[in-house]
């Protein structure tokens, strides 16, 4: 039977779907780096605002020090050269937070464990103790800090590695529990222009294929950004890690949208559409808002370009579902 099929182009410019989408954010942090926050009722006001029926809720797991030296408190980890220290009260803070909700608006929040430090081989025992001190709560790990900019650094201690022992035992766990692990490991540093970082995140989705993995920015940042613009290998990079892992699923967090899925027009990439389309429940999206809510909405919204030229299942997966199917088995069915 005859069947027309528009060009490529032409699909793009006629969008699959209305740009009006219910959204689950797969990367949001309840805190900032300085352990604060807008609020729980604050959060569930701008959820509403924008659209977004779910969230993934974390804190940070660091916080910055207000060093002596400096007579004006910093704003952001890089707002001055003093360091940052692991923060296992972050956790704490978001149990409080989720838990003061009515239990209708607890079900919309899905937290994952954050507060430990990640080169330490006590990490499991810690995450262990706090899953058995709030048991059924928390729904994932992460996001684990390990190759982060310059927050690498400043933080004291050793430098965390993805592949490292402590997060091995870590990764042990998460599969004993059935939690989804979300990893920032930076593909690259700043001024290498290849994959530097890679072999980090993959032998942790190459030894652990029992462990859901969000890789968070697929290994992008605003830094690696400022000094390399676009990193030309990273598409080819994650379409053979998605071939080679299923287990690996994508955070498409705001330093993904420009200039990889949008180009400065705001259209989008016909490369990663294709590649979104071949693995459609792989992606979801993330505002990675820190503590402030406010722009909640925008950063989620941000993607409409882009979902516009996706199928509509693929579009409607990529902004709702596509996290909440990768949650541990028992919730799964409450969020349906």
């Amino acid at each position: 039977m005859f069947r027309f099929v528009l060009p490529f182009c032409l699909a793009l410019a006629a969008p699959a779907v209305a740009s009006e989408y219910r959204f689950t954010d797969a990367h949001l942090h309840y805190v900032d780096f300085f352990q604060e926050s807008d609020g729980i009722t604050r959060l569930v006001e701008a959820m509403d605002e924008a659209g977004i029926d779910h969230a993934m809720i974390s804190g940070i797991s660091v916080a910055k020090k207000w060093h002596e030296d400096e007579p004006k408190r910093p704003r952001y980890y890089a707002g001055d050269d003093a360091g940052a220290y692991w923060f296992s009260a972050t956790d704490v803070f978001v149990h409080d937070a989720v838990t003061s909700l009515p239990e209708e608006q607890q079900k919309r929040f899905h937290p994952f464990l954050t507060g430990f430090n990640p080169t330490d081989k006590n990490a499991d025992a810690h995450i262990r103790r706090m899953l058995e001190l709030h048991p059924g709560f928390w729904q994932g790990i992460g996001e684990i800090f390990t190759r982060h900019d310059d927050l690498t650094a400043l933080t004291y201690g050793d430098t965390p590695r993805a592949n490292n022992e402590a997060l091995t035992r870590v990764y042990h766990l998460a599969a004993e529990y059935d939690l989804p692990v979300m990893v920032h490991s930076n593909i690259t540093s700043k001024r290498e222009r290849n994959p530097l970082f890679l072999e980090e995140i993959e032998e942790p989705l190459r030894n652990h294929p029992h462990v859901r993995f969000i890789w968070a920015h697929a290994g992008t940042s605003m830094e690696i950004h400022r000094h390399q613009e676009k990193l030309d290998f990273l598409l080819q990079t994650v379409t053979r890690l998605l071939a080679d892992y299923p287990n690996l699923y994508i955070d498409l967090s705001w330093t993904m949208l420009h200039p990889y899925l949008l180009d400065e027009n705001k259209q989008p990439d016909p490369n990663w559409v294709a590649l979104i389309e071949k693995y459609p429940t792989r992606f979801m999206l993330g505002s990675d808002v820190v503590g402030s809510f406010d722009n909640l909405g925008k950063a989620m919204h941000a993607f409409v370009p882009f979902l516009d030229a996706l199928e509509k299942d693929t579009a409607r997966g990529v902004a709702r579902d596509n996290f909440l199917n990768i949650l541990p088995r028992r919730r799964q069915a409450e969020v349906r």
